[in-house]
């Protein structure tokens, strides 16, 4: 069941211009034996929200596996509303899924839906895009599909793993396709247009009828990581850029590992996350005042959430089944968690005095989107 916090606004004037932060969030939780997942979206300092996600612990068609994906659209919602509704369909229906080839499914899945995409007389000509970042786990094993720059992160022993690696037009890798299909790159942007050099959608930059779809100027093929989850992993975090813009990789983790050691649900710590995110003031540079979603997963095999909140409860252990052990960086991440846990005490103090201005205020807020 969808939960909601109080609707609040800030308003920021720069000029004649007013512009307002958005503070609702769309909320869910959910869980099984297997997992306990949280998830929270939030409009921030945007003038529309753009993001999309899914969250789906036996997918159909396939019970034994769970999809979890974020899809940070640009240009409208449009393209990222399409993928969160059939991208974990098309996966399924895929001929490599059915023999086991998964991670090229997940390649395939993208392009294929790229195609459905220009098929659809509402989508063909919409000068609209979004990134997918998507978790596949089946028999033990996570695929992570990535096409963009919205990132997905693993905590193993308190350790942040990347599961993604961002596409930016100015990456080597990234420049030299986007050049060989006509395209060029302008102020680290694609034909000095666009922040990212893959996604779903933008079809102004798939014109090439001369290359094949996975070498366009900017191409929907994703990157794919396969990982082995073994007893030391503790969560997967899949975020927008709005997330990873603000915080880094080895940050996040400390965040939400600190609050998991609290017993906190996975869906607050989601919107702890987000709100810990937001810019207080607008800011022309951008940071903290984009569009946010992410979606947690906490990781229980044995069946119990207290498990892994006790586990996470203790500092991070020095040594992983495949780590190296070095002291100084979990001395690190252990320094990170303890600043966490202080700063949570002083956001407590605040968010005190204003649950009594705002409680009110949950009554009104508006369905959650699909």
């Amino acid at each position: 069941m969808p939960l909601f916090c109080p609707s609040t606004q800030v308003t920021c004037r720069h000029g004649s211009d007013t512009v307002r932060a958005h503070h609702q969030k769309e909320t869910h939780g959910l869980g099984s034996d297997a997992y306990r997942v949280g998830s929270s979206c939030m409009q921030g300092w945007r003038a529309t929200m753009e993001d999309a996600h899914t969250h789906i612990l036996s997918l159909p068609g396939d019970p034994a596996a769970a999809f979890f994906a974020v899809f940070d659209g640009h240009g409208g919602d449009k393209v990222a509303e399409f993928a969160s509704r059939h991208l974990h369909t098309v996966l399924v229906g895929r001929p490599e899924y059915s023999v086991g080839r998964l991670a090229e499914a997940l390649q395939q899945a993208c392009l294929q839906l790229d195609r459905m995409m220009l098929a659809d007389e509402t989508l063909r000509d919409v000068r609209a895009g979004t990134t997918a970042v998507c978790a596949l786990i089946k028999d033990g094993v996570l695929y992570c599909a990535n096409a963009g720059d919205s990132r997905a992160v693993a905590s193993v022993c308190g350790r942040a793993e990347p599961l993604s690696v961002d596409h930016k037009p100015q990456d080597r890798r990234e420049q030299e396709r986007i050049t060989a299909a006509g395209g060029s790159v302008v102020a680290n942007r694609v034909n000095g247009y666009l922040a990212l050099s893959r996604a779903l959608g933008d079809f102004t930059f798939k014109q090439n009828s001369a290359v094949t779809a996975e070498h366009q100027v900017v191409t929907a093929f994703p990157d794919v990581e396969t990982r082995q989850i073994t007893a030391d992993w503790e969560f997967v975090i899949l975020a927008c850029d709005g997330i990873w813009d603000v915080m880094s990789n080895q940050e996040v983790v400390a965040f939400v590992r600190s609050r998991i050691g609290r017993g906190l649900p996975p869906e607050t710590i989601c919107e702890e996350l987000l709100s810990h995110c937001l810019a207080s003031d607008f800011m022309f540079t951008g940071v903290g005042c984009d569009n946010m979603t992410v979606v947690l997963v906490c990781l229980t095999p044995t069946g119990s959430y207290a498990a892994l909140a006790e586990r996470c409860s203790r500092p991070p252990l020095a040594e992983c089944e495949d780590g190296d052990g070095e002291d100084d960086e979990y001395e690190e991440e252990e320094e990170e968690e303890r600043n966490y846990d202080e700063d949570d005490a002083e956001e407590d103090d605040e968010e005190d005095g204003e649950e009594e201005e705002y409680g009110r205020a949950a009554d009104k807020t508006p369905e959650a989107r699909p």
